[in-house]
């Protein structure tokens, strides 16, 4: 996940897509064409869109993920600003963690490895909209194989709606358990300081459902909702544009959905979910 919050200063911003559920962001970069990005987070666990994912860490076991990514401009719009309108994004996010005793296969500790390809565009300033392929693989084969088509939007224009920056995301799982999966949210930020590169204060809050068998074969039609408080603080890394961030949601499951994550994951209803991130973009 990259967790990159724009500021001001920025020379210009591309989108950027999450491995684990397609929703896209905007992210701060220098001049020119090519845009490498590289992320490092520490979680409290590993929970996707809702349910236990890999790991259902305490902090002696918690997992840390690396991705690296990034976006190529292939056009920019005709006008004064030179801003990128089409762009090929992507991105591998990589888990890793203390493994399980069950855990055998080597390499044990790696225990997943999402790959991100799409076509993003950017019509006009402030909306952007992609088409991603993602595969999700388990080095060490504690999972299964799955493979998700999506299709995601983002709205960050100069207005009331734009300062909520809705997103929205569908995705089909092409290979897997089946079903299809959609994610509506909002992530406003309000700066806390008036000085140049200060702290940024976020309040993401997301809705999601997965329909059909999204979850598990026999899950039929699930729902989820999290929110929370982010904060932010750009640093000086190099000629990097870097962020540290800290975020804290609450996660809220229904009936079934919390019971299906049990034996190996915790079945409350309410989680605390906590990352701590440092991302660079170029």
């Amino acid at each position: 996940m990259a967790l990159v919050v724009t500021t001001p200063a920025s020379a210009q911003t591309i989108p950027f897509a999450d491995t684990e559920d397609a929703t896209l962001s905007e992210i701060d970069v220098g001049a020119g064409i090519i845009h490498p990005v590289v992320s490092i987070d520490l979680r409290n666990g590993d929970y996707a869109r809702g349910t236990y994912d890999d790991d259902n860490a305490g902090l002696g076991r918690a997992p840390f993920h690396f991705s690296v990514g990034g976006a190529v401009v292939l056009r920019r719009r005709v006008g004064g600003d030179g801003e990128g309108a089409l762009f090929l994004i992507g991105q591998s996010s990589n888990g890793f963690h203390a493994p399980r005793p069950d855990e055998r296969v080597s390499p044990r500790g790696w225990y997943e490895s999402n790959n991100l390809l799409g076509i993003a565009w950017r019509p006009v300033k402030g909306v952007s909209a992609a088409a991603t392929y993602t595969i999700k693989a388990s080095p060490n084969a504690i999972a299964a194989t799955s493979h998700e088509a999506s299709l995601t939007f983002l709205y960050t224009a100069d207005d009331r709606l734009g300062q909520l920056k809705p997103r929205l995301a569908v995705t089909r799982r092409t290979r897997g358990d089946g079903g299809f999966y959609t994610i509506g949210g909002i992530a406003p930020s309000f700066e806390l300081s008036k000085r140049k590169n200060g702290p940024t204060l976020g309040l993401p809050a997301t809705v999601g459902i997965g329909w059909n068998g999204f979850y598990a074969a026999d899950s039929g039609t699930r729902a989820y909702g999290s929110g929370g408080i982010s904060l932010s603080q750009p640093v000086s890394l190099g000629g990097a544009k870097a962020t540290l961030q800290a975020e804290l949601l609450a996660l809220v499951r229904d009936d079934r959905l919390r019971r299906q994550d049990g034996p190996s994951g915790t079945t409350a209803t309410l989680i605390p979910y906590a990352t701590v991130s440092l991302a660079m973009a170029w």
